[in-house]
């Protein structure tokens, strides 16, 4: 008897413990979502100097927050509202791969077949590669490209799609084909081409009227040349010498199946949902859940990934979606950057947890920290404060950038003159990947830079003695540097250009034309 009392004991103490637990973890995520969300937000807006916000939490198939945070524009009192638009960059992937999927399951294309049978005059490089190509290839990063690579010459450029297909043909693989991951920009613009193709709408057509009508998506666009149309829409904004700035709209349609749609919180969140729901809205099946499964399967290794609580984790990806394991919980997951926005969207589906964060500007790390945030919450982890942390990294590398920019300043002060006069420096270049590019004098011994493709765009050039200039590009987004010019015999031969890493890692060669 005294013993099945024991027993008793422990069983009531056991029950009591995990409810006790369980009520902890609940009022965890709920404490943090309900009571501690707002209170983040707003004191990481004013800190990280984000003018407005977008934020969304979905558990259980239910939205359990949805709401605007700041204003749309810096200096302006037009709140954000959970209607407001932003760009959403590569976001943008998840569905071109989805609508691709979606053909798929229509049995109107394989994901497996060669892209030269859409687009007969696709090429790489690589003859081999080009011809055995496939459209999952093109969605998955593996065509043997360095990440980023060509992205200076096809990102907010005059080029046409068409164009932008036929310049990938002539880039250079870093890596074999198929060897090794290397995010590709204008592969998921070759993949969106081949929806005309096939169904006869454009890339932009064929998602309004199978995605984003089905799903109620009435705000979203999907071309960013209708952005400045849109009564309810934010700003871009980065940080230009020290100080938040508005910025004008990047036009990105020539890549638009990459990164081009602009949408807001609520928009966002019926995706989510349906794909939370594998791909029903109520009753309706909009999206075919095998459509959704194939965007999700690993096709690549990128990486491990390493956790500020100290996890080290591995990075796959699938179809536009990034993989990752984190505490033992399946990601799905994107971020989206372009000019003056970033943002985020994950999925956690074995937890039925989606979020979706939106930034008007480039310049914070906080939409990720927000999100692992949001997760600890749910995941029953302890508060660890993410975007202080973030934050701290990010003024360290700021003051970094900060103290190398302050000396090229008190260089160009010196007023130390180029090795050649001015005039040998100036002309026309060429680039065989970028085309044409030409050098103007300007005041003093200043140079100015200007580019085909880049018709808003310039470089404003200052000496730093010898062959070395200060470049300070007109559009913050490409940043300052240094520029090098090469002579050979006394004459200038070749200059070599180089972006911000946000836009391009690896420097361009521009050789002088006689």
């Amino acid at each position: 008897m005294i013993l099945m009392k024991k027993k008793l004991f422990l069983i009531i103490y056991c029950l009591l413990w995990l409810s006790v637990t369980h009520a902890q973890g609940v009022d965890r995520s709920s404490s943090f979502i309900n009571d501690s969300l707002d209170v983040y937000v707003n004191r990481a807006l004013t800190k990280w100097r984000i003018p407005g916000a977008a934020v969304c939490v979905i558990k259980d198939n239910k939205i359990v927050v949805m709401k605007g945070y700041g204003v749309k524009e810096l200096g302006l009192a037009n709140k954000v509202d959970e209607n407001t638009l932003f760009m959403i960059g590569s976001n943008t992937k998840a569905f071109t791969a989805t609508a691709l999927a979606m053909l798929q399951e229509e049995k109107k294309l394989s994901l497996d077949d060669n892209v030269t049978k859409y687009l007969p005059n696709f090429k790489l490089e690589n003859k081999a590669a080009g011809e055995q190509a496939i459209i999952r290839d093109l969605l998955c990063h593996r065509l043997g490209f360095k990440t980023f690579q060509g992205d200076f010459t096809f990102y907010n450029t005059n080029l046409t799609r068409q164009q932008i297909i036929e310049k990938l043909g002539r880039m250079k693989a870093t890596y074999p084909f198929r060897t090794k991951w290397g995010y590709t920009n204008s592969a998921f613009l070759t993949a969106g081409e081949i929806i005309p193709r096939v169904t006869g709408k454009s890339w932009e057509v064929y998602l309004k009227e199978n995605i984003f009508a089905p799903l109620g998506m009435g705000n979203t666009l999907a071309l960013t040349e209708d952005m400045p149309k849109s009564l309810n829409r934010t700003v871009p904004h980065t940080i230009v010498d020290e100080r938040l700035t508005a910025i004008p709209y990047a036009q990105l349609d020539g890549l638009a199946p990459a990164g081009g749609i602009c949408s807001s919180v609520n928009d966002m969140s019926k995706w989510v949902l349906a794909l939370l729901n594998n791909g029903k809205v109520g009753a309706r099946q909009v999206i075919p859940a095998a459509a959704i499964q194939a965007t999700r399967q690993a096709q690549d290794i990128v990486g491990s990934v390493h956790h500020l609580n100290g996890e080290t984790d591995y990075e796959l990806y699938g179809l536009g979606w990034f993989i990752q394991d984190y505490s033992g919980h399946h990601l799905i997951m994107h971020d989206g950057g372009v000019n003056g926005y970033v943002s985020s969207v994950t999925l956690v589906p074995q937890d039925q947890l989606g979020i979706i964060i939106l930034t008007n500007t480039d310049q914070n790390e906080f939409y990720e920290a927000l999100r692992w945030e949001i997760m600890d919450a749910y995941f029953k982890m302890q508060y660890r404060n993410y975007s202080d942390a973030y934050l701290n990294q990010y003024k360290a590398h700021a003051a970094d950038e900060q103290k190398v920019n302050k000396k090229l300043r008190d260089s160009v002060a010196l007023n130390l003159p180029p090795a050649l006069p001015v005039v040998n420096y100036t002309g026309k270049y060429y680039n065989d990947l970028y085309g044409n590019m030409v050098v103007t004098p300007g005041e003093n011994n200043d140079l100015e830079m200007r580019f085909e493709h880049h018709t808003k765009m310039f470089v404003h050039l200052q000496p730093l003695g010898g062959n070395r200039f200060y470049a300070t590009f007109s559009d913050p987004v490409y940043g300052k540097t240094v520029f090098n010019f090469t002579f050979q015999n006394g004459k200038i031969t070749s200059v070599r250009v180089k972006v911000a890493d946000f836009v391009e890692y690896d420097p361009y060669e521009f050789k002088k034309l006689n």
